[in-house]
């Protein structure tokens, strides 16, 4: 089943696993991955502590700024990407990514990021499935370029 939380749910499921993971509050296994991401990005922390002012923000432009709710979603869809290995072949692609970065699996999320964003956006503008097949071979080719 495809799950599609709102906007509104994202933000909450974010503001919370923040608020539980500074408070050293009990997580289930989904809170706890976000939280591990959430550490990895203290720019995204004063955002993640105002519930409120992220509800109000939906909708309005970052002015140039990452949208960190977006962006911690990424992390949590590789993250579970992997874990699943799906689409085929993304575990090993990530991880041979991370081996070759400096910035290990951070990075190579981020790389893998801009590819899952290109998939996604192509298949909303083509009006058909995503390319899972594609996705995982542009990760693969950024794992094997010097």
């Amino acid at each position: 089943m495809l799950m599609q939380p709102s906007p509104q749910d994202v933000r909450r499921f974010f503001c919370g696993a923040y608020q539980r993971w500074r408070d050293n509050a009990p997580q289930d296994a989904l809170q706890t991955m976000a939280a591990l991401w959430i550490a990895d990005h203290p720019e995204y922390h004063a955002e993640l502590a105002d519930l409120p002012g992220a509800l109000a923000r939906i909708g309005q432009a970052d002015e140039g700024r990452q949208n960190p709710f977006l962006h911690l979603a990424m992390h949590l869809s590789i993250s579970e990407q992997c874990s699943i290995d799906q689409p085929r072949g993304i575990r090993q692609a990530v991880e041979l990514l991370a081996a070759r970065r400096a910035g290990g699996l951070h990075e190579a999320h981020h790389v893998a990021m801009d590819h899952l964003g290109r998939m996604v956006w192509e298949a909303q503008r083509a009006g058909r499935a995503p390319d899972g097949a594609a996705y995982v071979e542009a990760v693969q080719r950024a794992a094997t370029q010097d």
